[in-house]
């Protein structure tokens, strides 16, 4: 029992340095965005590519990239902020498989604990883009649709990229969620649909025009 007591404690420690370690690195960042999607789908499929080419616009007009810092949408979008020349950021999660750090990535932080790396998504971008992806990807789509919805954090764009592919999950909450009353018409003014990288652009540029003092680390 003595040695859980300890293993416990030191636990705590290693959330803490990764607290510490993290606040540290991206205190001076500026404004980011953070883009999310499948580590599954790379470079030659189009959703990658529409990715790279979001991170590129937002870095050129002067918004830093973060990402998961993974192979896939993470990489693309790696890429596109490295190319336009922006910090590129990797928050790199320790997995059995699949996360394998991407190249691309002039900051990178490493993490043990999703939750400590999830609060680093949050709390130093001042939009979300969302690409396709998997239960991650979701799993970063709603915290941030709750976070807002309870008001826990400032209204921020979350941008879903891709009508084709969100159109189920859409009309799934049209269908069952607002008639079951679990949720409302009007939480749908939470997020956006885009089908094009210009559009992420004109969405992010505007928020940040309108409310340039907040952000980051304001939330």
């Amino acid at each position: 029992m003595e040695d859980l007591k300890t293993s416990e404690t030191w636990r705590v420690f290693r959330i803490q340095s990764e607290l510490v370690e993290g606040f540290e690195t991206l205190n001076d960042l500026g404004p980011a965005v953070s883009i999310f999607g499948s580590s599954r789908l790379h470079a030659d499929n189009q959703y990658y590519k529409d990715a790279k080419t979001v991170a590129k616009m937002l870095a050129d007009a002067g918004f830093a990239v973060i990402t998961g810092g993974g192979p896939g949408i993470m990489e693309g979008a790696n890429e596109g902020a490295k190319v336009g020349k922006a910090h590129s950021v990797g928050l790199n999660i320790e997995l059995p498989t699949e996360q394998v750090s991407n190249k691309h990535q002039d900051i990178s932080l490493h993490f043990r604990y999703f939750f400590v790396r999830k609060l680093m998504f949050i709390k130093y971008a001042m939009a979300y883009v969302i690409f396709p992806g998997g239960f991650g990807t979701m799993d970063e789509l709603f915290e941030a649709l709750t976070l807002a919805q309870t008001k826990r954090i400032k209204p921020f764009p979350i941008i879903l990229y891709g009508p084709d592919y969100w159109k189920g999950l859409i009309d799934w909450m049209k269908n069952s969620l607002v008639p079951a009353g679990t949720i409302f018409n009007e939480d749908f003014a939470l997020f956006s649909i885009v089908e094009s990288p210009d559009e992420v652009l004109f969405l992010i540029s505007e928020h940040h025009r309108v409310f340039g003092n907040m952000l980051s680390g304001k939330k």
